[in-house]
């Protein structure tokens, strides 16, 4: 397994592509550029559209690890849920990515922002928010509020983005996302939820001329990696992992 797989319950590494203009939505051109896919990965045979008209192919989700990809408006994502290694996800983005300048008429010049972005989920059943401001820590222009008599923290997210040139075109953000209500909170009563984090790495604006999809890929992957070991792992999965073992 990945070496990311131990550091919480579900991870995946997705890649989205947003595009200044609509994709193609006709019917032809939808079914051939799946068809394409398909013949590369066969498991990947579930296709449906949503009730947004956003187009899906997926592999079976009872899998614990599964693929899949989706074409909206304007948009096109492709996604790997707990990979054996993330290699093989890169491979399935890349081939997106290879597929859609003469499949979907996407131009480097077409190109509103490329992500690459790693998800982490932790079953928690509690207050998700009360976990995070504990793992975590508030700052201390905070600490005051959480520690005011009968104050119960109901929200807390935190998230961050960072520009990683000077042209604040090359970003990074981590983001938190908690899945509890005050409704959970006021009755004391808490589902099993995920707590996600995500960490993206983000190329906003058309492709210099010369550069693929598939270049911007692997940078945005490479700072990815490079933050994420550097900081995030320590200073935000263990921290969470390791309180939520505490419960």
């Amino acid at each position: 397994m990945d070496e990311f797989s131990s550091l919480a319950d579900d991870f995946y590494v997705n890649m989205n592509l947003n595009t200044e203009m609509p994709l193609p939505q006709q019917r032809e051109t939808i079914l051939s550029f799946f068809e394409r896919i398909q013949k590369t990965y066969p498991t990947m045979r579930n296709f449906y559209t949503r009730d947004t008209g956003d187009f899906v192919l997926e592999e079976d989700k009872e899998h614990n690890s599964y693929r899949w990809i989706s074409i909206e408006p304007r948009r096109v994502c492709s996604g790997y849920v707990n990979p054996p290694n993330r290699e093989l996800a890169m491979d399935q983005h890349k081939l997106v990515l290879e597929l859609i300048p003469y499949m979907l008429s996407v131009s480097p010049m077409d190109c509103e922002a490329l992500d690459f972005m790693l998800g982490f989920d932790f079953n928690y059943k509690g207050n998700h928010d009360a976990l995070v401001a504990e793992a975590l820590g508030t700052s201390s222009a905070l600490d005051g509020m959480v520690d005011f008599p009968d104050a119960r923290v109901i929200n807390y997210e935190p998230a961050i983005t960072i520009s990683l040139d000077d042209s604040c075109r090359l970003q990074a953000r981590l983001m938190i996302e908690t899945r509890t209500s005050a409704y959970h909170v006021r009755r004391d009563d808490f589902p099993e939820e995920q707590i996600s984090v995500y960490f993206t790495t983000r190329k906003y604006g058309s492709l210099e001329p010369g550069t693929t999809f598939d270049d911007t890929l692997d940078v945005l992957r490479e700072r990815n990696d490079h933050l994420l070991k550097k900081f995030v792992i320590d200073e935000v999965l263990n921290p969470l992992k390791s309180t939520i073992s505490t419960k």
